[in-house]
């Protein structure tokens, strides 16, 4: 059975959030941020217990060129990953947490 795929509504507004900046940055960079987060995405759905957990229950995986990490714990009995947030590596560690 698969790994199913979830995350807090919050998340949609983090990539809203980065892409807008990105896209303000240089044309076509928006784009390449996407790609790297869902490549990222992408890895942690193939082998999710590789990460280690953070904080609480939460692991991390960083993407591959741009500063981001995507925060996200395991609902192992169902088979669920969440994701809770894709943050910027140097904004406040303590943010995630509040979710």
């Amino acid at each position: 059975m698969a790994w199913k795929l979830y995350y807090y509504d919050e998340v949609v507004q983090d990539i809203r959030e980065a892409r807008k900046w990105y896209r303000e940055q240089q044309k076509g960079l928006d784009n390449r941020f996407a790609e790297d987060v869902k490549t990222s995405i992408n890895r942690l759905q193939k082998n999710p217990l590789n990460y280690e957990i953070k904080y609480r229950n939460v692991r991390i995986v960083y993407c591959e060129v741009f500063p981001y990490a995507v925060h996200f714990y395991i609902n192992e009995p169902d088979k669920q990953l969440v994701i809770i947030a894709i943050l910027h590596q140097h904004r406040d560690p303590e943010y995630p947490k509040k979710r």
